[in-house]
């Protein structure tokens, strides 16, 4: 195999992704990123890797890079990856991503397929690996003539639970405004067979509870639109579906105030000369009457003590600095503040935790619950869980792709067993493996 590998992007995913493409014979590998010394640094270990400079925006130089490729890797925010796809699409080239894909990417699935060329998406943890192994449990349930009645996953990276040492109960191991602005998503889901909407300002409100043996507990909070998987994963029996987020106690109460007070709002905004506290009395349109903290407890009508206040007070927000920014929104003002005081340190360990449950109803035996938890640290001294969970299925299926294993074309997800079956298989060689759990159902019979 000799092969030409473009990945556009050098950021936190990357390292896994191109340590493990370096290690394939026949493949010649182009790191481009806007900032070179980043695409440098990744390239420097391997012969084989050769780091660019790149403009995104300069679309002759894209187009090129493109049409020298036989795969493209984007990494890059998913608002490029229409305009990369449209380049691959002409020029034949297969491209790969681990976002979402959108109805602008969706709209290249007819011409994709007549190129003869496949354009994967969500292909990272989540969405990814989550989409792989619901497949792989869905399609066993039907293999054994059963249905599946409920589903619900929820999927969370957080600090290991020695690293959890503020009251937001994070820290940030992707994009901190990526992490905040999810926050501003509506949700709708699936229970009992009603359909569920979840305004942003309700979506922190009353989190469920989820209980991970070996971590604890936890809160779950919905993830955009859930209905869609009731085809997509062809599960029309479904009585509940629910997709959702993970996170430690602290961080949806933390969300739900922020976000009522302003502190979400992306309007620019002129902050020169104004202090923490000018800004949080501005954002929440509150007078100044006396002290802070119990005038925006008061506000909100919350304890001083609550964990919100708790909050902002770690944060350094009552202390009376000059902002960040003088120019931006409130959110880019709380990123800047958070991201400071929000980041790993040293030494410690970020979690990815993500749990199906599927309920399965057979015609021959009894119904069973399906519990499948995956637990993955990361290395302290190495690469995060984050970037392993994101950065390797990316890698191990452009490896299937260029060796041909994965032949589907046009614009695809996860889902069939061709391209889950041998990442998941890889996936578990290399340390990342889900535990599965079956208990029986038994019905409940009247007197």
């Amino acid at each position: 195999m000799n092969k030409s590998v473009l990945v556009l992007g050098a950021g936190s995913v990357a390292p896994p992704l191109i340590k493990y493409l370096c290690k394939q014979p026949g493949i010649q590998l182009k790191i481009a990123d806007q900032i070179f010394e980043k695409a440098q640094q990744l390239a420097l270990p391997s012969p084989s890797a050769h780091p660019l400079h790149l403009d995104i925006r300069d679309q002759s130089k894209t187009r090129s890079l493109v049409k020298e490729a036989d795969l493209v890797i984007s990494i890059l925010p998913y608002t490029f990856h229409p305009e990369i796809a449209s380049y691959c699409v002409e020029m034949r080239t297969n491209m790969i991503t681990a976002s979402y894909v959108s109805q602008s990417m969706k709209d290249f699935d007819s011409e994709a397929k007549q190129k003869g060329i496949l354009i994967l998406n969500e292909i990272g943890l989540d969405p990814g690996i989550d989409h792989m192994e619901a497949m792989r449990i869905i399609h066993e349930i039907k293999n054994n003539n059963g249905i599946v009645t409920s589903f619900i996953s929820f999927c969370g990276g957080l600090p290991a639970p020695e690293a959890n040492t503020n009251p937001f109960g994070y820290k940030f191991s992707w994009s901190p405004r990526g992490v905040l602005l999810a926050g501003k998503n509506p949700a709708q889901y699936l229970e009992n067979d009603q359909i569920l909407y979840i305004p942003p300002e309700k979506l922190f409100q009353n989190p469920a509870a989820v209980f991970i043996k070996e971590v604890g507990s936890l809160e779950g909070y919905p993830n955009r639109d859930s209905l869609p998987y009731k085809e997509l994963y062809q599960i029309p029996s479904a009585r509940t579906l629910i997709r959702g987020t993970l996170r430690y106690k602290g961080w949806c109460s933390f969300m739900h105030y922020a976000a009522k007070i302003g502190l979400l709002e992306e309007r620019s905004e002129n902050w020169e000369g104004m202090t923490n506290p000018d800004f949080i009395r501005k954002t929440a349109g509150i007078a100044e009457q006396g002290d802070l903290k119990s005038d925006l407890a008061n506000h909100l009508k919350i304890a001083t003590n609550s964990n919100f206040i708790r909050c902002l007070d770690w944060l350094g927000i009552f202390k009376p600095q000059t902002l960040p920014l003088k120019q931006g929104s409130a959110l880019d003002i709380l990123v800047k503040l958070m991201e400071k005081r929000l980041s790993f340190q040293k030494g410690e360990r970020d979690l990815i935790l993500l749990q199906h449950k599927i309920k399965a109803e057979y015609k021959d035996k009894e119904s069973q619950e399906i519990t499948s938890n995956l637990i993955h640290y990361g290395n302290p001294d190495g690469d995060t869980a984050m970037s392993k969970t994101v950065g390797l299925p990316l890698a191990i299926a452009a490896k299937l792709i260029l060796s041909h294993t994965i032949v589907s074309t046009g614009v695809q997800i996860p889902i069939s067993c061709e391209i889950y079956e041998p990442i998941l298989t890889e996936l578990k060689e290399s340390g990342i493996e889900f535990q599965t759990n079956i208990s029986k159902i038994r019905e409940r019979r009247g007197t």
